[in-house]
């Protein structure tokens, strides 16, 4: 099996915007949930998600981290 890079956001209350706060590599979505959790757990999180960054679609970039070839690569 192959990792796969998550891209981590969260927001500290209710009401804020979504931060992207890091990434971690895990082999699948329930993996990717606790690391994240585990990697990021300094703060008191009112919520935190993760996203697998070859799902992120670019909107008006071509170059970066989420755009070009969709590369998984941090």
């Amino acid at each position: 099996m192959r990792e796969h890079v998550y891209d981590v956001f969260a927001r500290k209350n209710r009401g804020d915007p979504l931060a992207h706060v890091g990434y971690v590599d895990a082999l699948d979505d329930e993996t990717a949930r606790v690391y994240a959790w585990k990697t990021y757990d300094e703060e008191n999180w009112f919520e935190m998600c993760v996203v697998r960054r070859s799902a992120i679609i670019p909107v008006n970039r071509d170059d970066g981290p989420f755009a070009g070839g969709r590369s998984e690569e941090p």
